[in-house]
């Protein structure tokens, strides 16, 4: 039986796992991605740990090739495109696929990360039915994978469907992409912490903010919270749904699909988000596309959406 590896480098973690061509996850781990460490010390860790896993299965199972999907992966030239969000200098415009050629010599195919995540929610999660949808990503930053027709939208260069970084807001957060008022600086992980410590400094005697982190902050916490009726809590997610809703209704506009799918992150919060960001989305739809698009929480295990996506892209270009 043949397997792929599939490979989702984030900013903060990387997990990878072997996958049947059914979907099946075989096994799999999450590791430190530490991305301001040379790119060689990460793959170290992996494929160290891809040995460990692969002595664990049956002898009869082989590799079939590796998928990545990786911030600013290129489909069409296996590297990774200049200034990576969430990433370190050593990964800037690498040579993904001849490095990780050095540690497997197999057929290697890169993709943004988001992209593999849509890929693996076409192939078996919340898309198997739809054939024009969006795949919001929310971990250290927001990614987005954009499929129209059944087809992944990749662009002429491969760096299509940067939806975090639209401008929301003049003048607003500073991005570490170099602009001012990306979506992601106020729907992600680091947009939580960043809402944060300005409602931290806007109610300054609340009791909830004061004894929450300015960096981290827990999302289950942040979800407790909200169900056990604290104000704060509340108006965050209500502040951070309505700005993802003018970003989804900004994407809508151009793409019309028939759902955004969202994985990971502030999104596991649910209706708690989404509630609210599907009203600001309606507020700024067009009127014939009101009513017509739906928000839906990813339909793959946690952690799996990348890497299924990822071991697709295998089995999609790689022949017996």
């Amino acid at each position: 039986m043949d397997y792929a590896l599939g490979i989702d480098i984030g900013g903060t973690n990387t997990v990878f796992g072997l996958v049947d061509r059914n979907g099946n996850v075989l096994a799999k781990k999450s590791i430190f991605t530490m991305s301001q460490n040379p790119v060689q010390e990460l793959l170290d860790r992996l494929f160290f740990d891809v040995s460990v896993l692969e002595s664990e299965l049956n002898d009869e199972v082989k590799l079939a090739g590796i998928g990545i999907g990786v911030p600013n992966g290129n489909y069409h030239t296996g590297m990774i495109n200049p200034n990576p969000p969430n990433l370190g200098t050593y990964w800037d415009s690498l040579d993904l696929v001849n490095t990780i050629k050095d540690y497997r010599d197999l057929p290697v195919i890169v993709t943004n990360d988001a992209n593999a995540a849509a890929i693996g929610e076409m192939y078996f999660g919340a898309a198997k039915r739809i054939r024009d949808f969006v795949v919001i990503t929310l971990g250290t930053g927001l990614g987005s994978g954009i499929v129209v027709n059944g087809n992944v939208l990749y662009g002429h260069d491969g760096s299509a469907g940067e939806l975090g970084h639209i401008v929301i807001e003049k003048n607003g957060r500073m991005c570490k992409c170099g602009k001012s008022g990306c979506l992601e600086m106020y729907v992600s992980s680091k947009g939580l912490d960043l809402t944060v410590k300005e409602f931290k400094a806007r109610y300054p005697d609340d009791t909830f903010l004061y004894n929450l982190p300015d960096k981290k902050v827990d999302g289950k916490e942040m979800d407790d919270a909200f169900d056990r009726g604290e104000e704060r809590a509340r108006e965050i997610y209500n502040y951070i749904g309505g700005i993802l809703g003018i970003g989804l209704a900004q994407a809508a506009t151009i793409l019309s699909p028939e759902a955004f799918i969202f994985y990971g992150g502030i999104s596991n919060a649910g209706d708690r988000l989404l509630k609210p960001a599907l009203a600001s989305m309606n507020e700024n739809l067009l009127s014939q596309q009101k009513g017509k698009i739906t928000l839906k929480l990813s339909g793959v295990p946690d952690g799996e959406a990348g890497i299924l996506g990822a071991t697709s892209l295998i089995w999609d270009n790689v022949r017996d």
